[in-house]
């Protein structure tokens, strides 16, 4: 899947020069936690979302911790405290360091920049222009909204569903040699040794995703060090 099969097309925006009041009024009246900021010719110049607006005076939540090294840089970073906590205006609370993909950007990437840039949404470009955003509440709402297939006509033999684990294992780090897998009338036993108890969630896991599994028994022995060894 891609940008485009899961961004919210009807984007709200803001503009520079609006109050951060009324943006926050924004957020409040749509339901949502952060907009693109757009100049008067609609190009986007950045985004301001509730993380910008945690701290401010008029709630008192202006003062903030900081750790030793910090107070080396002290001036500058008060100075940057002061007008995000004080500032009236968004384009003086706005993020301008704005990450930005594509309708054909896959979700994969997408969730890469959410995880790395510690972000919830990416405004969504072409030509120039913004035509959607997506967040991480679409990727969820992605997730439930895919139809569960039905299993009843594509369940594997056993002894197919022994192959497909054995290839989805196959080149994987945690299952090394030393385990074996026997399946029978669709339950799949795990035997063997692993040096984890997430190695063997994560076999069962692989194993529980294949058509035609009833349930995975687990008789897999921890790995232990011989002293001296």
């Amino acid at each position: 899947m891609r940008a485009s099969d899961v961004m919210t097309c009807n984007v709200i925006s803001v503009t520079p020069d609006m109050t951060v009041r009324d943006a926050a009024r924004v957020f409040t009246d749509n339901h949502i936690s952060g907009v693109p900021v757009l100049d008067s010719e609609g190009h986007l110049i950045g985004v301001i979302s509730e993380g910008d607006l945690l701290r401010r005076v008029e709630l008192g939540t202006d003062s903030r911790q900081r750790s030793s090294w910090l107070d080396l840089f002290s001036a500058t970073h008060e100075a940057i405290d002061y007008i995000k906590t004080h500032a009236q205006k968004v384009r003086d609370v706005m993020t301008t360091d704005v990450v930005t993909v594509t309708a054909t950007t896959p979700l994969s990437e997408v969730a890469s920049i959410f995880e790395s840039r510690r972000i919830k949404r990416v405004p969504v470009m072409d030509a120039g222009q913004v035509v959607g955003i997506v967040s991480r509440a679409n990727l969820i709402q992605a997730l439930a909204s895919i139809v569960e297939e039905s299993t009843s006509d594509a369940a594997l033999s056993d002894r197919d569903i022994r192959a497909t684990l054995m290839g989805e294992l196959a080149g994987r780090k945690w299952a090394f040699a030393g385990r074996n897998v026997v399946v029978k009338d669709g339950v799949v036993h795990l035997w063997g040794i692993f040096d984890s108890m997430e190695a063997v969630q994560a076999v069962r896991v692989a194993a529980e995703s294949i058509p035609g599994v009833k349930r995975v028994d687990d008789h897999t022995e921890p790995y232990t060090v011989l002293p001296g060894i």
